[in-house]
């Protein structure tokens, strides 16, 4: 039971502390795609945390669920856990843990249809404003392009993912913008960011005062776009992706003094036009190690008892 009260703080110490020390790094703009890898680590080392303390809880508090968590272990390996010392509290905990995960499951479960309910709302008027041509299959091309004065430009993700321009946009994209913007979108497609949305999204509606999964949420849509901008910039330069940007999005007052609906667009221009240095390829490596080794705190937390028995 010990091991289970130790995974259960170690859990909710993550979920506390990671949102305050990845705010005060100033490195995951430099390298958001590692800074994508960081967060999902961290946000796997709390669930996995959360996870083993139900699986002992309910260990300690059950006798059939013992049996089959520890069926292969030795009995000095059993002992070491002491799972019969503690009685009600274990079966609280395992309870309340098994409805939280039953909660995220379902949450996550509601996101996707909510998603699939917006893309089929989406496809059905994309059908309506541009009607398919005799012949012409639902989906054949990756690339729909749409009448309206309003510039702007999309990815419709799903099995047969399209690209969606307005022929406002086609109209102020000038030269190798269009294919930054292009590019940027199948940034988004390829890394399947719609998933990383769908997961966080799922976290923080279902767990809106846990901190972690708040800023996960936030994150990832800060981070999955800066990754995008990146992946375009690489291709076309940064200035052409900038000044895509800003074509797209001048005649909403996202850059003006008032408030936005998108304020995170002039500081994506801003950090096209002023780049800082990434970081080293050594450096790079360190984090994404470091990140990777964050799951696995808790898995030697749950082992130790076990090893110790056996050594």
């Amino acid at each position: 039971m010990l091991v289970s009260l130790v995974l259960l703080l170690l859990g909710a110490l993550a979920a506390v502390v990671a949102p305050s020390l990845m705010a005060r790094a100033r490195w995951p703009e430099r390298e958001p795609v590692v800074a994508l890898w960081v967060w999902q680590c961290v946000v796997a080392a709390v669930l996995l945390s959360f996870g083993l303390s139900m699986t002992f809880s309910a260990a300690a508090a059950w006798q059939a669920v013992r049996g089959q968590v520890f069926a292969p272990a030795p009995h000095a390996v059993v002992e070491a856990y002491a799972l019969g010392a503690y009685g009600p509290w274990s079966a609280v905990i395992a309870v309340l843990l098994a409805l939280g995960g039953l909660w995220t499951a379902a949450m996550l479960v509601r996101e996707v249809l909510r998603a699939r309910a917006r893309r089929g709302r989406r496809r059905a008027e994309l059908l309506v404003r541009s009607p398919l041509m005799p012949g012409e299959e639902p989906g054949a091309g990756r690339l729909v392009v749409l009448e309206g004065e309003r510039p702007d430009a999309w990815w419709l993700p799903g099995s047969a993912p399209q690209l969606v321009i307005t022929t406002g946009a086609l109209g102020r994209l000038k030269g190798r913008q269009l294919d930054a913007v292009l590019a940027h979108e199948q940034g988004h497609a390829q890394a399947r960011h719609d998933w990383l949305l769908h997961c966080s999204g799922a976290l923080a509606t279902g767990f809106p005062q846990v901190p972690v999964f708040a800023a996960f949420r936030d994150e990832m849509h800060r981070l999955v776009e800066l990754a995008a901008d990146d992946v375009a910039s690489r291709r076309f330069g940064r200035l052409t992706i900038a000044l895509a940007l800003v074509e797209l999005n001048e005649d909403r007052g996202v850059f003006g003094p008032g408030p936005a609906s998108d304020a995170q667009l002039p500081s994506r221009v801003d950090r096209l036009l002023s780049p800082r240095e990434r970081l080293t390829a050594g450096r790079r490596l360190r984090l994404t190690a470091a990140a990777a080794m964050v799951p696995v705190v808790p898995l030697l937390v749950a082992f130790v008892p076990a090893l110790r028995a056996l050594g």
